[in-house]
């Protein structure tokens, strides 16, 4: 049987559950709506007293609400399928150009907090692994504490020492610029990145450490092949694949770890909007983010799924077994 065949129907498979949990989310995400607090209605109507007979059945009317569950959900379905996400039920814009106005803030916070993440996080890890004694201490103690506070104290005690304290660095806004931009993104990525910092530097060392211990790598230092060799070739391939898992994971799961972040530093990003949109009762905008933060992580994590067995060839031999 052609090597290809196995990779097609793996493809097929993983894309097929990556719909079906996206079909099962979306069921869920805008079932959410109707259990939520408070009146649909009066929310529409922008409150209580503005509520009356002749407002109620126009308000039915325009958005299906006399339909069953199944219709309702079908009429939403057609637009997300098309790109529309409907109508802020506060400010009456296209959620979808509320949601591009936020994005370009939220990504570059995420493409900067990873960044950070992936680049010191397997640095510390492989440092943490080689040079052990004091290195590895000061390295496992940071990481424990790292781990262990969560994002928005990490934010408040940035904000304090590094805004307040010091000046260093500005604590809200987005600045003018690219230049600027970075400058004030500063604090915001450190915040975002510490637990999962702490979380890539723990998988890498523990993975290095466990590769170290295998036989092969034990008969190439005795083969004589140098510290420095020894670790590109033989430790740190082998210690990948677990690093490459955890990073899909934090990758995936970063947009919803920014909303508290965001709104701590008052950044005008995609989780500062859904914040205002879940007390505002704003359902459009609330069902349009959790679906992205959904869709984004089956994407990454379908696409992590597909690549692994690139990296470690172990498991590409286990799924042909």
């Amino acid at each position: 049987m052609s090597r290809a065949v196995p990779v097609l129907y793996r493809v097929v498979r993983r894309v097929a559950e990556g719909l079906l949990t996206l079909l099962i989310a979306s069921v869920l995400i805008f079932g959410a709506m109707y259990v939520a607090p408070g009146s649909l209605v009066a929310t529409l109507l922008g409150g209580p007293e503005s509520v009356n007979a002749e407002s109620i059945r126009a308000i039915t009317e325009a958005y299906h609400l006399d339909e069953p569950f199944v219709v309702q959900y079908w009429y939403w379905l057609e637009g997300v399928l098309q790109g529309s996400f409907g109508r802020s039920y506060v400010y009456g814009l296209p959620v979808t150009t509320m949601l591009a106005t936020r994005l370009e803030t939220t990504g570059l916070l995420l493409v900067l907090s990873y960044t950070v993440i992936i680049g010191l996080g397997i640095t510390f890890g492989i440092l943490s692994a080689t040079r052990r004694g004091r290195t590895d201490r000061v390295i496992l103690v940071g990481t424990t504490f790292g781990s262990a506070i969560p994002q928005f104290v990490v934010a408040l005690v940035l904000i304090g020492i590094f805004g307040v304290e010091l000046g260093w660095f500005p604590v809200s806004g987005t600045g003018t610029g690219f230049a600027d931009r970075l400058y004030h993104m500063v604090l915001p990525t450190f915040a975002v990145a510490s637990v999962s910092l702490a979380v890539i530097t723990r998988v890498t060392r523990q993975s290095m450490l466990d590769a170290f211990s295998q036989d092969h790598v034990e008969a190439a230092r005795i083969r004589g092949i140098k510290s420095g060799p020894l670790v590109r070739r033989h430790v740190f391939r082998n210690a990948l694949g677990p690093v490459m898992t955890m990073s899909g994971l934090i990758l995936a799961g970063m947009l919803g770890g920014s909303v508290l972040v965001e709104t701590v530093f008052g950044l005008n990003g995609v989780g500062s909007l859904l914040v205002d949109a879940i007390n505002n009762n704003d359902f459009p905008v609330v069902q349009a983010v959790l679906l992205l933060m959904v869709g984004t992580y089956v994407v990454v994590t379908m696409i992590m799924d597909l690549l692994y067995p690139l990296v470690d060839p172990r498991v590409a031999r286990k799924e042909k077994a």
